[in-house]
């Protein structure tokens, strides 16, 4: 641990922001390969909506996108 924490010390701010980028693309690609498991028949926009609706609040995607991820039907369905 000390020597990881001594590398991560010896990165440049523009060096630490990209692996914190790299993480974060790591974790929505992550997102993205659960949806894809649990819905095999989604579309690429019910995929985008399904993995935003993990890290995103519940009143944030209804009033962004107009889907309660709530309610386990398909989004862009009216209710």
């Amino acid at each position: 641990m000390a020597v990881w924490l001594d590398l991560q010390r010896r990165l440049t701010p523009g060096e630490k922001l990209d692996v914190v980028l790299r993480a974060s693309e790591f974790v929505l690609q992550t997102y993205e390969a659960g949806v894809r498991l649990q819905y095999p028949k989604a579309g690429e926009r019910e995929i985008l909506l399904r993995v935003a609706a993990r890290h995103l609040s519940r009143d944030l995607m209804i009033r962004a996108y107009g889907w309660d991820p709530e309610q386990d039907e398909k989004p862009g369905r009216s209710a």
